[in-house]
């Protein structure tokens, strides 16, 4: 009997992810769409076990990422944190006033570039943004 050790598999049958009369159907669909032959069971497997993967890598994927974000910061030293919502609304009104300030300047800059290229014909395009930087 010592030959006949470990000859005989057993192993359960992989059932499969998707259901597979309304996985077939649709294949069959795709395939009269696209006139192709009928698919076989195998194909249907096939599809089947690749959905099953994708969804278990993003499943991963999705678990790393709701690990991260259940990470606490307040534990790092350098989160600081802050309580003054003045002082956080003011530097968020320098930043804007900085950024229009930025934008007003290249306009500027420009208005006065258009100003000073002079062409041998003056259209009243030309004029108005002469007249505008002054």
């Amino acid at each position: 009997n010592a030959e006949h050790i470990g000859t005989q598999l057993r192993s359960c049958e992989e059932e499969a992810f998707l259901s597979s009369s309304s996985l077939q159907s649709r294949i069959q669909r795709k395939c009269v769409e696209f006139k192709l032959k009928d698919s076989s069971r195998e194909a249907v497997d096939l599809i089947s076990s690749a959905v099953e993967e994708r969804l278990k890598t993003m499943v991963e994927k999705l678990s790393v990422i709701a690990q991260h974000r259940l990470e606490i910061y307040r534990e790092d030293p350098k989160y600081e944190p802050v309580t003054d919502v003045r002082s956080q609304l003011k530097f968020f009104e320098q930043l804007d006033a900085m950024e229009r300030k930025r934008r007003d300047e290249q306009e500027r800059e420009m208005l006065l570039r258009a100003a000073k290229s002079r062409s041998k014909q003056e259209d009243p395009e030309q004029l108005r943004l002469k007249r505008k930087p002054k």
